[in-house]
C-alpha cells in the first residue's frame, strides 16, 4: 500500500502490462503524444462500466485532440476481453493484478466505501504528456459524469 500521490510535473511511473489479449501494453509506446491513464476498481461493475463507456463514447474527440486512453484494473487479461466485448470499448485495458502500478500511481490504498474504510482501489485519472510526465493527477473521481468534467478541464 502506498500513501504516494502523484501531482501535475513529476514524471510518471513507467509500466509494462498485459492487455485483454495478453499483448504488452507500455507507458513508453506513447512517449511523443498525451495519455490518459485511468485506474479503475473492476470491470464489469456498474460505475466502472459507465466510466469506461464514457471514455468510448469521447474517444474521438480525445483522439482528435491527441489524447490516447487506457485504462488499469487488477482484473485478469480473460475478465477485461469479456468486458472489452461486452462494452464494445476500442482502448486498451491493462491488466495489473499485484497492483505494481497502481500503488506506484497512488491508485490503491485506503478510502471510504458506505462510510467505512477498505483497501482497495483508488478511481484515479491521470494525464501523461508527451514527455512522459504527469500533466492532471485526480484522485477519488467520480464514475459519472467524470470524462465530461475531464473534457471541459482539459478544453477539449
Amino acid at each position: 500500500m502506498t500513501d504516494t500521490r502523484l501531482a501535475p510535473g513529476d514524471p510518471a511511473p513507467d509500466f509494462s502490462l498485459p492487455d485483454a489479449d495478453g499483448n504488452t501494453v507500455s507507458l513508453a509506446d506513447y512517449r511523443g503524444r498525451k495519455v490518459v491513464v485511468y485506474f479503475y476498481p473492476a470491470a464489469s461493475t456498474p460505475g466502472c462500466t459507465k466510466q469506461a463507456c464514457d471514455f468510448r463514447d469521447n474517444l474521438a474527440e480525445l483522439d482528435g485532440a491527441g489524447i490516447a486512453v487506457v485504462g488499469i484494473s487488477p482484473d485478469k487479461p480473460a475478465k477485461l476481453a469479456k468486458f472489452r466485448d461486452a462494452e464494445q470499448l476500442t482502448f486498451p485495458l491493462l491488466s495489473d493484478p499485484d497492483r505494481a502500478v497502481l500503488q506506484a500511481y497512488g491508485a490503491f490504498g485506503e478510502k471510504t466505501m458506505y462510510g467505512k474504510t477498505v483497501t482497495g482501489v483508488i478511481r484515479s485519472t491521470f494525464l501523461v504528456d508527451a514527455e512522459g510526465k504527469i500533466e492532471v493527477a485526480q484522485y477519488n473521481v467520480r464514475a459519472t459524469g467524470h470524462v465530461a468534467k475531464l473534457r471541459r478541464d482539459l478544453s477539449v
